[in-house]
């Protein structure tokens, strides 16, 4: 009744969604170990094993929808416990690991350690800070609830698609820049300190920018190609697209935000990035009710990508500010050969788009496998650009110096 007060007009609608809720609540519970279970191997440096992680979600996903969904009633219950039993896998494929360093132990309590509070007391507004865009979108999922039926689901596909890039982009380089950064500013050496979160914000351009207008560019045939099947109508593709677009939007934004975050979590600095967060929610909040009515679910889209420019502008005003963040010489040149590589690898794709047939002709298949083709050719003509204006891979490595 919180979440999506508008279902409360169609009462089986709302005894769906609350059935499928309570099947899935306990994955809270999984996820959150798993995660807990990466945090630790991520201090260990290893990353592959947390990373890889996720990709049980997805298979059970898949299987319980392709094998055992018949045994369901309705079928759509089989996407329910495929969560659950997604998220038992990611904790239990990361439990041997832990074991492997020692580190697979009971929890016990132990509320009078001074570490137990400490960390207690910094979790709260790291978790706000975290959630940010999470609580957008919840707020977002009540105002979509009273618009037309099948907008919750619009957004929910095409964030799906936009949190592919931004998760994995995002969440890596913060995951690899925060111990590096901590690191920095324990020895006091602030030169390098600046130096890493200068170059990490270098490869979020690099990386985020030519996501964000390729899969702009490619909204069309992916929403065609990954959804547009069974009940899934042409008109239902469309309306994801607009969505899709409007987060793409904001893409940059949100992979800035982790980047920069880290450059205050590695001081323990939380109060700065909670105030700014709280800032940002209200308005991610004034803008759906100027964007809501004109756009619809794309304009909510649209709050929470302009949002998350306006969040990461202030977190990068707070750390010129504070003075731990000066830039490197050469942005100019950078920003002028990035955006040479991303125009002609864009040219490529909307050239190629138009010589490619319908996207809703041929099979699955096909239509998966000319995606797939014109995904990487577009990738290839964007690393060969980033060759040819001057950028090196070795010009992006996170080296950290103690002097």
């Amino acid at each position: 009744m919180i979440v999506a007060p508008g279902f409360s007009k169609i009462p089986d609608k709302l005894l769906l969604t609350t059935t499928l809720l309570r099947v899935t609540f306990p994955y809270i519970l999984f996820i959150s170990l798993a995660s807990l279970a990466g945090a630790i191997l991520n201090t260990w440096n290893c990353f592959l094993v947390p990373a890889f992680s996720p990709i049980f979600l997805n298979c059970s996903i898949i299987s319980f929808l392709l094998v055992i969904n018949t045994l369901f009633d309705p079928p759509i219950m089989a996407l329910a416990w495929a969560v659950w039993a997604g998220g038992l896998l990611q904790l239990g494929y990361q439990l041997p690991f832990l074991k492997k360093i020692n580190m697979l132990v009971l929890p016990k309590i132990g509320f009078r350690d001074a570490d137990v509070w400490f960390f207690l007391q910094k979790m709260g507004p790291v978790i706000f800070v975290a959630s940010v865009s999470q609580i957008s979108l919840f707020i977002n999922t009540a105002f979509s609830s009273f618009l037309t039926s099948g907008s919750v689901s619009w957004m929910y596909y095409a964030d799906r698609l936009m949190e592919l890039p931004s998760g994995m982009l995002g969440v890596t380089l913060g995951t690899v820049l925060l111990p590096l950064l901590s690191r920095s500013f324990t020895y006091s050496n602030y030169e390098e300190y600046s130096r890493l979160l200068d170059c990490g914000l270098r490869l979020c351009f690099i990386l985020s920018f030519p996501s964000a207008v390729g899969l702009g560019i490619l909204a069309h045939p992916l929403t065609i190609v990954l959804f547009q099947h069974g009940n899934f109508s042409t008109f239902d593709a469309l309306m994801t697209q607009q969505a899709l677009i409007a987060y793409l939007i904001g893409l940059v934004g949100l992979v800035l935000i982790k980047v920069l975050a880290s450059g205050f979590y590695s001081r323990q600095n939380i109060k700065t990035p909670t105030i700014i967060a709280v800032v940002t929610l209200i308005a991610t909040q004034l803008m759906n009710l100027i964007f809501v009515g004109p756009l619809k679910h794309a304009g909510l889209s649209l709050s929470i990508s302009l949002a998350a420019y306006l969040n990461a502008a202030l977190l990068y005003w707070q750390l010129r500010r504070q003075q731990f963040f000066f830039p490197q010489p050469g942005w100019f040149s950078f920003f002028f050969r990035l955006l040479l590589s991303v125009a002609v690898m864009a040219l490529f794709l909307a050239g190629t788009l138009i010589i490619f047939p319908d996207w809703e002709q041929g099979s699955m298949l096909l239509r998966l496998s000319r995606l797939t083709t014109l995904t990487i050719a577009g990738g290839i003509v964007y690393l060969i650009m980033l060759r040819l204006v001057g950028f090196r891979l070795h010009h992006f490595y996170f080296q950290y110096k103690l002097s």
